[in-house]
């Protein structure tokens, strides 16, 4: 199966150059609820015939908020096929619908308080709508930018906790495409909060989770290209991080081929744009498999770009098949015990998960992962000035005051947030021990030991 057809881009690209400007600030009125409904029945009956049943279908699972028929549906061949279904189907896989409070419109965001990151906002919409829409005007492109502004800088405003990062503009801007300005408001926010909630955290820790699942996935499907790549993980397969962070919106220039994926990506779990990754590693094996095991460098700059063309129809039914056989939970080395319970990765495992959850609750769950990564942090930050302690009193005559220090070290920890890292992570003693013990001589082992020993019960 080939990209998408060139016939097919143009009929989705006619859509998204009309998009749906005429819904009104309050979705949820009965006016547009049936204006969209004579919308989409003309569009049915005017469809290519072969299209024509599949779109009912999707129509259908749509209004029976029938989510497990919508989904599978969105991951078939073509996907949505158009965008005029997808503006009814892409809101209702994120959990938005006209029963839901959180549909109203994003009105009043000019009177709620600046956003810290509003400045590089601005920096990356000037920067947007480079691939499409094409043929229009520099008045038409300058609104458009007005609009992705807009709709960035209220859910922003809105949720103040999130932290914009580069490349989001990418992911809205296809939204924008596709729902209109008055509906992407709404659907940008619970994609935010309930599924890139991980990428929208103070510092790159939550990002860097769904990075560490690469190197499980290929080693449980092909242990020899895991192998042939690992010098390229180190520290982490950060290669992969521009096409995931963004859900490949800002790496794939066909607007066909993206709205396309975005039907497969919101039908499926939070962890899926990593499989997809995987799965595009792996189309490339022999590719791979010419350069040297040791030029990570060289390995690193072919696997940070997707490869042209993109046979997404492929891409998405071999990623379907590896995550059938190797889901998450089996992954080999514990790499899914690691991921935060927090995570996008384990609360938002499927549609149907993500629209049983409110923005309130995931808020809760963004300040739940953002104070455990700063726990993390404290961890490592102990750990360092444990260490350079140790490389201070490598001396003998040294130890006892090391011993000393350790134990006001652990006063000091006491209540403190690095004392909570060490009871859920293990006791102190343990962690300082294995630090000192082979830098320590053994005539002030016992001693040092038992300083040891005391500060653990301290901080615990």
């Amino acid at each position: 199966m080939t990209a998408v057809p060139a016939a097919e881009q143009q009929q989705q690209q006619h859509h998204h150059h009309q998009p749906a400007r005429g819904v009104t600030g309050d979705d949820t009125s009965s006016s547009a609820e049936l204006e969209r409904a004579s919308a989409t029945a003309v569009h049915v009956q005017q469809a290519p015939s072969d299209e024509k049943d599949k779109i009912a279908r999707i129509l259908s699972a749509c209004r029976d908020r029938d989510l497990e028929a919508l989904c599978e549906l969105a991951c078939s061949e073509k996907g949505l096929v158009d965008d005029e279904v997808r503006r009814t189907a892409w809101p209702i896989l994120l959990g938005v619908h006209s029963g839901n409070k959180q549909v109203a419109a994003n009105r009043n965001w000019h009177d709620l308080s600046r956003h810290r990151d509003e400045d590089q906002v601005r920096l990356d919409v000037n920067r947007s709508f480079v691939y499409y829409p094409e043929n229009e005007s520099e008045k038409q492109m300058d609104e458009r930018k007005q609009e992705l502004s807009a709709v960035i800088t209220a859910v922003l405003r809105q949720h103040p906790m999130l932290c914009y990062f580069q490349g989001y503009h990418d992911i809205v801007q296809v939204l924008l495409l596709v729902l209109g300005a008055d509906a992407t408001g709404p659907a940008v926010a619970r994609l935010s909060l309930l599924r890139i909630r991980d990428f929208m955290l103070p510092t790159l820790s939550g990002a860097e989770s769904h990075l560490h699942l690469l190197p499980a996935i290929l080693y449980a499907a092909d242990p020899d290209l895991y192998r042939h790549l690992s010098n390229a993980y180190q520290p982490a397969p950060f290669f992969a991080l521009a096409a995931t962070l963004t859900l490949y919106a800002h790496d794939i220039e066909g607007y066909g081929d993206i709205v396309r994926l975005f039907d497969y990506l919101l039908a499926s779990g939070a962890v899926m744009p990593v499989y997809l990754f995987a799965t595009i590693v792996m189309t490339r094996k022999k590719e791979l498999l010419e350069i040297d095991h040791d030029e990570p460098e060289m390995l690193h700059s072919i696997l940070s770009k997707l490869p042209k063309p993109l046979e997404l129809e492929n891409l998405i039914h071999g990623t379907r098949t590896l995550f059938g056989r190797y889901p998450p939970e089996r992954l080999p080395n514990g790499a899914w015990r690691r991921v935060s319970s927090n995570s996008v990765l384990k609360t938002t495992p499927n549609p149907q998960a993500l629209s049983m959850q409110s923005l309130r609750e995931g808020e809760q769950l963004f300040e739940k992962h953002a104070t455990e990564i700063r726990r993390y942090d404290a961890l490592v930050s102990a750990r360092k000035r444990i260490g350079a302690l140790a490389y201070r009193y490598r001396r003998p005559a040294r130890w006892t005051g090391a011993a000393v220090l350790i134990a006001v070290l652990a006063l000091c920890m006491r209540g403190d947030s690095a004392g909570i890292v060490f009871r859920s992570l293990g006791r102190v003693h343990n962690t300082a021990w294995g630090l000192f013990k082979p830098l320590a001589p053994s005539s002030a082992q016992n001693l040092l030991r038992t300083y040891i020993r005391w500060a653990g019960h301290v901080v615990e």
